[in-house]
């Protein structure tokens, strides 16, 4: 091959590239949803119409960094939700990003079912198990986080009440809580305020805040303040009173778990015991096990026995599960 010709393909490539990235930024310019949004916004400004909804006052969630994956992930039904696990475990990633770790979780466990030669149906749950191993992580986040949120919500309403009563506004009150309380709560209560501060009314913040922190106890906080908002009344002691009732209800939950230890003790019990017993035999007789793992009898008495052990774990948890 001759110098020229090298170069020539070289150059010839470098233009198809560079031609290719130019329409990739030129569509991306002009069919991003940020700036249609800033277009708008514009738009409105200067034909004297700058007032928005209040909804538009806040940021709107990326479902991915690239505008065409967004668009295509906004037509999937049910894609939101994704979204509000991700907001709800304080996640940075998007939508998109999840999804992808989902498919090379899924196509690791394909690689690794074809190089030990399981079977299909082995090979489904070895891939379904991989694949929804990053949904379950963030949904682990998301309830470790909520626990934080709903353990700290007492001590947050006592200082939103020393704050009233100091004579301190409603939303000053939220910005103490977002400068002096901890994390996580801290933050959820910051963009509260800042959600006020940018024009938003407070009924629409505190929805969005009951959205974000999706428990119980949030919820009868954000229901009490809308109720007074519009009725009027001592909210002070109001939230004095919720937070007395909170603290009560955790005394309350704390004797009952005490209570189900014992039953969550022997379920741990009886769900551990057979897969320890069969180690133990696998050990002292290799071959003693092997035909409920070759012989279609012994995998299809195998996969019912994990049924019905499926099940029992499923009703001992349903058992010792309890809500106050």
């Amino acid at each position: 091959m001759s110098t020229t010709y090298a170069l020539f393909l070289m150059l010839g490539f470098l233009a198809v590239f560079l031609l290719l990235e130019g329409l990739f930024q030129l569509w991306n310019s002009t069919r991003n949803p940020e700036v249609k949004r800033v277009r708008r916004r514009l738009r409105a400004m200067a034909t004297g119409h700058s007032q928005s909804a209040p909804g538009e006052l806040v940021k709107r969630r990326t479902l991915s960094k690239i505008a065409l994956a967004h668009e295509l992930l906004s037509l999937i039904p049910g894609i939101q939700r994704l979204d509000r696990l991700l907001l709800q475990a304080s996640s940075g990633q998007t939508v998109a990003f999840l999804l992808a770790t989902c498919l090379l979780a899924a196509l690791a466990g394909a690689v690794l079912a074809t190089a030990f030669h399981w079977t299909l149906l082995w090979g489904l749950v070895l891939v379904i198990g991989l694949a929804s191993l990053p949904v379950l992580r963030l949904r682990w986040i998301r309830s470790r986080r909520l626990k934080q949120l709903s353990a700290q919500l007492p001590d947050t309403l006592d200082l939103i009440c020393r704050a009233l009563r100091a004579g301190h506004a409603f939303s000053s009150a939220l910005s103490m809580v977002g400068n002096e309380a901890p994390e996580p709560i801290a933050t959820e209560f910051k963009t509260t305020f800042d959600e006020i501060n940018f024009g938003i009314s407070t009924k629409d913040a505190l929805t969005n805040l009951a959205v974000r922190v999706p428990i119980a106890d949030m919820r009868f906080f954000v229901m009490a303040v809308i109720i007074q908002l519009e009725t009027g009344g001592n909210l002070a002691g109001l939230l004095a009173m919720l937070s007395n009732l909170i603290r009560e209800r955790y005394k309350l939950f704390g004797k009952i778990r005490v209570l189900a230890a014992e039953g969550k003790l022997s379920a741990y019990i009886l769900t551990a015991l057979p897969f320890f017993v069969a180690g133990a035999i696998q050990v002292v007789n290799p071959g003693y096990m092997r035909i409920l793992f070759t012989d279609p009898t012994g995998i299809s008495i195998t996969m019912g026995a994990l049924g019905m052990m499926a099940l029992g774990v499923f009703l001992l948890w349903r058992i010792t599960s309890f809500r106050v």
